[in-house]
């Protein structure tokens, strides 16, 4: 059943990986390319968690490599919703790695995707409004409006004039 509003925790996409040889770099470093896919699939299963319907990458809007992540290492990622608009979905992805030694994760990466909804044609539907509930998801929530009127400033699809939520940053 499609509904009208989804919390973000029901979005949540976990996805664990083992780094093999054929994963990395001549350096034993995973290959950013093999990172970008599992964030693709992780952010994919979110989007789809939240509206149910069949989901397309429309773009990467941004991606930290804050630290290499070595072979044999086990990369743990996170994928959730942070808002929705009328047809997209901004995901936000979380990459962490296991510390064997200190018995510990921590965050290594992440990354922020857009995904659309598409009908059976492949034409953009409505999704469902999403529902923020912890401090995180709330932070999350509210800048991706900031990134989104930016990323429309920069596509040249919305004057800078109409980009409330920036000029809100910049004005007192």
């Amino acid at each position: 059943m499609i509904r009208n509003k989804v919390f973000a925790k029901e979005t949540l996409s976990i996805q664990t990986e083992l780094v093999l040889p054929n994963d990395t770099n001549v350096l034993g470093n995973l290959m950013g390319g093999r990172l970008l896919h599992w964030m693709d699939i992780v952010a994919a299963i979110s989007a789809h968690r939240h509206c149910h319907r069949v989901v397309v990458t429309a773009s990467v809007n941004n991606v930290s490599f804050n630290q290499p992540i070595k072979l044999g290492q086990i990369v743990t990622l996170h994928g959730k919703v942070s808002r929705s608009f009328n047809s997209s979905m901004e995901v936000f992805i979380d990459v962490w790695v296991e510390d064997n030694a200190a018995d510990k994760k921590i965050k290594c990466n992440e990354a922020i995707y857009t995904f659309v909804a598409v009908d059976q044609l492949g034409y953009p539907i409505a999704v469902p409004e999403l529902i923020p509930e912890t401090d995180e998801e709330k932070d999350r929530h509210q800048g991706a409006l900031r990134r989104k009127q930016l990323s429309l400033i920069l596509a040249g699809k919305m004057k800078p004039a109409d980009a409330t939520e920036l000029k809100a940053l910049f004005t007192i």
